[in-house]
């Protein structure tokens, strides 16, 4: 199952972020076993990068954008993911252009904790959490 994830999932696994780090643990998890297709937005990656020096200094955040980079493929946000992005009936144009990016790659889901955000989306948004209540349901038990 190929899926888009959103930057809060990205740092509320990163930076151990409670209650919302062990479904975003879960996710990261499944990623590495392949169990998961797991994709992030080209521009989320500047923002976590951003976030991360803020929090944790330059070194840290570096070697966590290297991780991310190794474990998830990334969307990418051209021109045309732009300009569908502005067509839409989003009230954030950050989750539009995300949504656009995950529809221009075959994504069948994305993960955020801001689902108001993904708000008239083409494809299903979960939380985390929700996330995986309903993919543990199907094929994959959740651990402890």
């Amino acid at each position: 199952m190929k899926i888009l994830i959103d930057t809060n999932v990205i740092l509320d696994h990163l930076l151990e972020r409670k209650p919302f780090h062990e479904a975003a643990e879960w996710i990261f998890s499944q990623t590495e076993r392949g169990q998961l297709e797991t994709v992030i937005g080209a521009t989320n990656v500047t923002t976590i990068h951003y976030l991360l020096t803020k929090t944790l200094g330059t070194k840290i955040a570096q070697e966590n954008i290297e991780k991310i980079l190794r474990l998830f493929d990334v969307a990418p946000v051209n021109r045309i993911i732009l300009a569908s992005a502005l067509l839409l009936n989003f009230t954030n144009f950050e989750d539009a252009v995300l949504h656009e990016a995950a529809m221009h790659i075959g994504a069948e889901a994305i993960i955020t904790r801001d689902i108001k955000g993904f708000h008239p989306a083409k494809i299903s948004v979960y939380s985390p959490h929700e996330f995986v209540i309903a993919f543990s349901s199907t094929s994959i038990t959740l651990e402890a």
